[in-house]
């Protein structure tokens, strides 16, 4: 009997190694398709997308296998971000979309994603359904009723073209020289021939994929070379992605980094002066800085925390009713334009706001101060939590104590990884560090017995 297999985002792990292996994703593409196909009868469609890792064509055959095994009709759109797949999904009246990517992980790292017929992340009672047909046996089709799969040569088109449809006005950008680092991954394609379409003078990074490089020394988790790229260029702007692009971080003119509170912090303001604010309440997760909470109290607005995970956020935002939303690692919904984060639309908002407002990068996201806040990893056994270890328990509380009315601590085990996160924030600088290094050195000593 297979467990449970659904994180936070997906299935995901090491490719090759439980559960990404092909003889996995065969029997949960079957388990899809099985769930998505009730009635047995009428033929159903499902979307596949990828990004650029090289065990992307193991896991989409094998996807490709089980899913027609159960009658589904395969569509496959080759390396595309991660929001198009929640858009033409929706767009081309599919059944289901996948998405095989692992994000910003290294290549080494490969997951699969799922979107309802609506272009959402699939629900928890969805996923809970899926595993249970994974633990049984999954009636194949009749011979006559095994789906058909086909390549979609123009799915990068259409995404193109949407994307377009989001930013004011073509043209607008004339003038602007801007960096794209694409992370050689999904959107190395559709993100630089969008911004040259739009009239912007277009320097892209990452563009190159080889199966093995996507975020490797480039995009949105390692933004050294798309700032030396700003400065050296004289560009006025960087738009880092991730591997699937459904992240983004912006660099102003300087080489400065601006993280997804920022961006956030912009379009909050902007969009609650011209009245588009849904609810006035920006939604954000516990990750989110204090500074961006006080900024938005400031200006009368709202911050609505969820737990980490982008597919909380949109619960949350589709819940109540709120059209803005993300994470401070860059994942920014704006459900007016996407069901998932959008990294590539996000930065075309963010240039829409310059070309409009005539201000720089930097004067754009300088919105808050942020308060002194500090993240480490650590990683452990997956099969061993040390956040039960009775010491390190006692340790987090002195933690919270010495904390206290001054800042916060954040410690949970990752999603995605198996890593304990020590995050904490506060004024005291000197005061937070000493208190993450005890959180870290008491969890490590737990991993260190355990090895």
């Amino acid at each position: 009997m297979m467990g449970s297999i659904f994180g936070t985002d997906g299935v995901r792990g090491q490719a090759n190694t439980y559960p990404m292996t092909a003889e996995v994703a065969l029997k949960l593409g079957a388990a899809a398709g099985r769930y998505f196909r009730k009635d047995g009868q009428n033929r159903h469609r499902v979307v596949i997308g990828k990004d650029t890792r090289l065990s992307g064509y193991m896991l989409e055959n094998a996807l490709t296998a089980g899913l027609t095994s159960t009658g589904m009709d395969v569509l496959l759109m080759g390396p595309v971000p991660t929001p198009a797949v929640g858009f033409l999904t929706r767009s081309m009246r599919a059944d289901l979309g996948i998405m095989i990517s692992a994000s910003h992980n290294p290549h080494s790292d490969n997951g699969i994603k799922f979107f309802g017929p609506d272009g959402y992340k699939l629900s928890d009672t969805a996923q809970s359904a899926i595993e249970e047909l994974l633990a049984g046996e999954i009636t194949p089709a009749k011979p006559a009723n095994i789906g058909r799969a086909k390549r979609i040569d123009d799915a990068v088109g259409r995404y193109v073209e949407y994307a377009k449809t989001t930013f004011p006005a073509r043209g607008l950008l004339s003038g602007l020289k801007v960096v794209i680092d694409c992370a050689n991954g999904a959107a190395y394609r559709a993100a630089p021939e969008v911004l040259w379409e739009l009239g912007a003078d277009v320097v892209p990074v990452g563009v190159a994929p080889n199966g093995f490089n996507i975020n490797e020394n480039c995009g949105s988790t390692s933004t050294q070379t798309a700032s030396e790229a700003v400065v050296s260029h004289g560009a006025d702007l960087g738009i880092c992605l991730d591997g699937d692009a459904d992240r983004v971080m912006i660099i102003d003119e300087t080489g400065q980094v601006a993280d997804g509170d920022q961006i956030m912090a912009l379009l909050a303001a902007r969009w609650a002066s011209e009245g588009k604010l849904a609810g006035n309440t920006l939604v954000a997760t516990v990750m989110s800085n204090l500074g961006l909470e006080r900024f938005l109290e400031g200006k009368g607005l709202t911050l609505l925390r969820t737990n980490v995970g982008d597919r909380y956020v949109v619960e949350a935002m589709r819940q109540g009713g709120y059209n803005l939303g993300g994470e401070q690692s860059g994942h920014i919904v704006m459900t007016d334009h996407a069901t998932t984060g959008d990294g590539l639309i996000a930065g075309l908002q963010f240039l829409a706001e310059m070309a409009q407002t005539g201000q720089s990068a930097s004067a754009l996201t300088q919105n808050f101060a942020p308060i002194p806040q500090m993240l480490k990893n650590v990683r452990f056994k997956a099969e061993n939590d040390p956040l039960m270890n009775g010491n390190v328990q006692k340790v987090i509380e002195a933690g919270h104590g010495k904390l206290a009315g001054t800042g916060r601590l954040l410690i949970r085990k990752s999603g995605t990884e198996p890593l304990i996160r020590v995050m904490g924030e506060g004024e005291d600088e000197g005061l937070l560090q000493s208190v993450i290094e005890d959180i870290v050195g008491a969890v490590d000593q737990v991993v260190k017995a355990d090895a």
